[in-house]
């Protein structure tokens, strides 16, 4: 009895076969060979069109700032810059508080008023050198009251500080004659003017001034006095 013969040796491959096998093969190879060429040289031509872009926006910002030369800082400490800080601008509250101290110095509540005070009917004031004609005609009132400072219900320093300031203003605008309310002090203890007696005594340490009578009884009576103030 024979052996059945094998699949392999029943029908074995030509040579024909094997050369066209080879053949697909080989183009296979070549058109993947190809394709990777193509990729590869695509690559390529896309950097070089980045640098090119990047060499060419370099050079227009050249063009356009121009030639810049950086130095390093050696001249400096620590190789740092320095930079000067703008000093601030002067406060004008430190002002008004500076020119509010020397007001206060001024006008000394311990100031002995009563030498200076001529006693007539009432009591006026008159800065040596000024003549009696300046009294009376305060008193006819010849001077227009061109301004007016009322101090009912202030308190001693308040007082002090607000009349400083308004002899000051009235002398820097040119104001000759004006009237200080000082009250009669009806409504203090004892019905005692308490800011009488200061608002004299300031006013006699004010240089601006140069006499002062008490007001005729339409324009205040004993509660107010009509000052005469110097020309600035």
């Amino acid at each position: 009895m024979h052996a059945p013969a094998s699949p392999s040796l029943k029908n074995p491959p030509s040579s024909k076969n094997l050369l066209v096998r080879d053949l697909k093969d080989l183009k296979l190879v070549r058109r993947e060979m190809q394709a990777r060429a193509q990729r590869e040289q695509a690559q390529e031509a896309a950097r070089l069109a980045a640098l090119a872009a990047i060499k060419a926006e370099r050079n227009l910002f050249a063009r356009s700032v121009g030639r810049i030369v950086v130095l390093p800082l050696k001249h400096q400490p620590g190789h740092k810059a320095s930079l000067q800080r703008q000093r601030p601008a002067p406060i004008a509250t430190q002002q008004q508080r500076d020119d509010e101290a020397v007001m206060r110095e001024a006008m000394s509540d311990e100031f002995d008023v009563e030498t200076l005070l001529h006693t007539d009917e009432t009591l006026s004031f008159r800065r040596p050198g000024m003549g009696p004609d300046v009294v009376r005609k305060l008193r006819q009132g010849s001077w227009s009251i061109q301004r007016q400072l009322d101090l009912h219900g202030f308190r001693r320093e308040a007082a002090r500080d607000a009349l400083g300031a308004f002899i000051r203003e009235a002398n820097k605008a040119g104001v000759r004659c004006v009237r200080v309310v000082h009250g009669k002090g009806l409504s203090s203890p004892g019905k005692v003017p308490i800011l009488k007696g200061r608002v004299q005594s300031w006013l006699i340490q004010k240089q601006e001034v140069l006499a002062f009578v008490q007001a005729r009884p339409a324009e205040g009576g004993a509660g107010a006095l009509v000052v005469l103030l110097a020309q600035s």
